[in-house]
């Protein structure tokens, strides 16, 4: 019984490292491998169908959060209790390195690839990074950005939402932050995704961390208070 109990309270973390190791490899891995060819759109994509394929393979088990700012959203939702969403956010900050850690790893097979020089899909701002948007710009973007994902994400997880239809829905409202965001910061609103590829870029990358881990959870948060509330609630429209 003791090790049925201990195999059931790892079902919901594991499902979370899984899902977000697969988000940073494939997401990070199509900007660092493929970015070239496929460009900011097939980035995007890349992790929006992340996300979705995670959504329908995980998401009966855990929900599919694979981001502490969703998770945190969650919970001031109150959806779900602090002592549940610990193991989840410990589980995708550990899977966001191990994502990180692979693709490094890949990436390093080409000869002339070198962290330092191409990294790993690490956020950033400022001069020499993307559009070199200000610190301040950055942080709106990721505050705002993460709001609107985790209400899409609420709502369409709601009682009254078409289930069926969830996975679709969060994957598609992820492709088009990224559309309009990677130019700004590279796209966290996800802190998991944002301290896995810096911890292994170092330098700015680790600097900067901060940014892609306070904007974040303000967003989710105020998202969930914003559902705690009742004014989106669908029973009073």
């Amino acid at each position: 019984m003791r090790q049925l109990r201990k195999e059931n309270t790892m079902k919901k973390p594991l499902a979370e490292f899984i899902g977000t190791f697969t988000l940073v490899l494939l997401g990070c891995g199509a900007a660092v491998i493929a970015g070239d060819a496929i460009g900011f759109a097939g980035i995007s994509f890349a992790f929006g169908l992340a996300l979705i394929g995670m959504a329908y393979g995980i998401g009966p088990v855990s929900g599919c959060h694979i981001n502490p700012a969703v998770t945190l959203g969650v919970v001031a939702s109150g959806r779900m209790s602090v002592g549940d969403a610990i193991p989840y956010i410990i589980a995708q900050v550990a899977g966001g390195i191990a994502g990180a850690l692979v693709l490094m790893i890949i990436a390093s097979g080409q000869a002339d690839y070198s962290v330092a020089t191409n990294g790993l899909g690490q956020n950033g701002w400022g001069p020499g990074v993307f559009n070199e948007y200000s610190m301040a710009a950055a942080f709106i973007f990721e505050v705002v950005a993460t709001f609107l994902f985790v209400v899409v994400i609420l709502g369409a997880t709601g009682s009254n939402a078409p289930a069926a239809m969830a996975g679709l829905v969060i994957g598609l409202a992820l492709v088009v932050i990224h559309l309009v965001g990677i130019s700004v910061t590279g796209v966290s609103v996800n802190p998991a995704r944002s301290i896995g590829p810096a911890l292994f870029v170092g330098g700015t990358a680790i600097a900067q961390l901060w940014l892609f881990i306070v904007a974040p959870i303000i967003g989710g948060v105020a998202a969930g208070i914003l559902f705690k509330s009742g004014l989106l609630d669908p029973d009073d429209a």
